[in-house]
């Protein structure tokens, strides 16, 4: 194992991965059982809710990840050109790769289920694919930013992420507030500019994380806000739900972003990670099963969601189901000469 690898960034890219896989399989038993809503139990809707927020921290963790790791860094001209050689345009190769496989895949697999809403299905298949050109933009863009944020105080940038963090977040927070009551079409106006919106808003918090920005909060104080996000995320959607507004969980959701960060800053904290060697294999091929994963997602749907237990357990089932043959299937892959670490994206 390298001397140079940071133990508590491979545990954060470990927990990223577990969690995103964990969205898709609750996401994929919920959504694909919808006919059945009204039959949910009350423990099965807190389920629901409590998932969203954790299988949402998933991309978060990337994108800070990505902000700590490449944004402290000196660019110039030629360096920008081997950054988007080495990074950008495999990515884009990969992610077109992958739309296909996907297209492909989607002819082959049939769903002979009553039990299954196969146009749901269909858009289960493709869902994580999102994912790719707004990262392939954010790593396009990212040496002009890291070039931009050297010049500055790190302070002066905590300053003016606060601002950007308000428009984000905060404002379309409150035009949900206000459409769940009964004021529609209150439309607050902003422009973030160059800003990535709020997915480089998690950026540039991976950045200052890097510069030490937080570490005068208390360990007690990240672990109550990490706390205090959860429970609202989840009352809020239970909320919503007793109004009958259609409230989706996603990622400019102001609990979602300092939940995340919370519990960034705090494994930041980490002195040595248990279980190494394990939470190392997981990273390692974390963005790889995030490519692979939804292959396996739809065809095990149909069998999974026929079996005789509560939509939890369903869920829970198909997330090891996920982890165990992601896993298994890249593993493979990256063994294929000249091939498995091209079509994977690992370097």
């Amino acid at each position: 194992m390298s001397k140079t690898r940071v133990e508590w960034i491979d545990f954060v890219r470990a927990i990223a991965i577990l969690t995103v896989l964990y969205i898709h399989a609750t996401d994929g038993i919920f959504i694909i059982s919808s006919d059945a809503i009204l039959n949910y139990t009350i423990y099965s809707r807190i389920f629901n809710f409590a998932s969203l927020f954790i299988g949402r921290i998933g991309v978060p963790f990337f994108l800070m990840i990505t902000g700590y790791l490449l944004l402290d860094r000196a660019y110039d001209d030629e360096r920008v050109r081997k950054f988007w050689s080495k990074n950008c345009k495999g990515l884009v190769i990969v992610t077109i790769i992958w739309a296909i496989i996907y297209a492909v895949s989607l002819q082959f697999i049939a769903v002979g289920s009553s039990h299954v809403n196969f146009s749901e299905a269909r858009n289960l298949f493709f869902s994580h694919m999102w994912y790719m050109p707004m990262i392939i933009g954010m790593y396009l863009s990212m040496p002009f930013v890291s070039s931009a944020l050297e010049k500055f105080d790190p302070k002066t940038i905590y300053q003016a992420a606060i601002v950007f963090t308000l428009l984000a977040f905060l404002l379309p927070f409150i035009t949900v507030v206000l459409a769940m009551h009964g004021i529609q079409n209150v439309n607050i106006q902003y422009c973030l500019g160059f800003s990535g919106g709020v997915y480089g808003i998690y950026i540039i918090i991976g950045y200052l994380t890097k510069k030490d920005l937080f570490k005068k909060y208390s360990s007690k104080s990240m672990g109550l806000l990490a706390i205090v996000s959860f429970l609202i995320c989840v009352l809020f959607q239970y909320y919503a739900f007793t109004l009958s507004y259609d409230f989706f969980l996603w990622y400019e959701f102001p609990f979602i972003l300092t939940g995340s960060f919370a519990l960034f800053e705090l494994c930041s904290r980490m002195k040595t990670v248990k279980a190494f060697p394990l939470v190392s294999f997981l990273s390692k091929y974390s963005f790889a099963v995030f490519l692979v994963h939804n292959l396996f997602r739809l065809p095990l749907l149909p069998v999974v969601v026929q079996l005789p237990f509560s939509e939890p357990v369903k869920a829970i089932i198909l997330w090891i189901l996920l982890i165990i043959l992601s896993y298994i299937a890249v593993v493979i892959i990256y063994r294929i000469p000249r091939f498995g670490k091209y079509i994977l994206y690992m370097r």
